[in-house]
């Protein structure tokens, strides 16, 4: 990034800054690495290495802005079922990311952090991934939070699960179950709920990402692919949430 680009980025960020509050919690769906690639003639797997560098991009940024937790969805349950070739070179993309990428979070003192059913993944991603975490783990400016092997619905259901154990092994009064308690059963529990979720590529629907998280989520779409995603686009979607009022239910008098 030039000189020029520097002061301009410190510029909006100052801005964004004085004109309301920074989301402690931003989530992105971050879509269009294949279709990126297709338009320029492309194997998919360009995509998907361009958006890598976008997440080191929005990452730092996120961090310089004064966000708290970026929850990026990472991969999915469902992207299981794409071409083995294309899920071992996602496999490959990850375990080469957190061996290069481990250096400069400590750098920029951001914790690395991951929800998912991670013990699906290769051992050697799992290896790399929970030695990242324990360096990272006293690291306090901001939270990246990968969805891995991850889905809503899925997340939901462990909940479920756990809770039904411990009402059936009987330490568990059913009047204690409240939206609180099973709150606490997420793999979020440690996590505020998104202030802010973007989606990349123009697609939307949530693609059972967050699904109980998200009920009062400030929602925004950009037809921007992923790996084409920068800094000023981030800062325009921060701005639109900071333009919007939000009621949690309530109507404007009360807020």
């Amino acid at each position: 990034m030039g000189k020029s680009q520097s002061v301009s980025d410190a510029k909006l960020q100052d801005e964004l800054k004085n004109s309301g509050a920074i989301p402690a919690h931003i989530a992105i769906i971050m879509d269009g690495n294949g279709r990126w690639a297709r338009k320029r003639g492309l194997p998919r797997v360009a995509g998907h290495k361009r958006g890598v560098d976008t997440v080191r991009e929005i990452t730092e940024a996120c961090a310089e802005i004064g966000v708290n937790y970026l929850t990026l969805f990472t991969f999915s349950t469902e992207n299981w079922s794409r071409p083995k070739d294309e899920v071992s070179t996602l496999m490959r993309l990850l375990l080469k990311s957190i061996k290069e990428r481990c250096n400069e979070l400590m750098e920029n003192d951001i914790r690395l952090t991951t929800i998912g059913n991670v013990g699906s993944l290769p051992k050697e991603v799992q290896k790399e991934l929970f030695d990242a975490m324990e360096r990272t783990k006293q690291n306090k400016k901001m939270v990246l939070n990968l969805a891995l092997s991850y889905s809503g619905r899925w997340e939901i259901l462990e909940a479920i699960k756990s809770i039904a154990n411990q009402a059936v092994e009987g330490k568990l009064n059913l009047n204690d179950i409240n939206e609180k308690f099973i709150s606490e059963h997420l793999t979020t529990k440690n996590f505020p709920d998104p202030d802010l979720l973007i989606r990349t590529s123009g697609e939307f629907r949530v693609s059972n990402f967050l699904l109980w998280q998200i009920a009062y989520t400030e929602f925004y779409i950009t037809d921007v692919y992923w790996p084409e995603f920068k800094r000023k686009h981030l800062y325009e979607a921060i701005k639109s949430y900071q333009q919007r009022e939000r009621r949690f239910g309530k109507v404007s008098e009360q807020l």
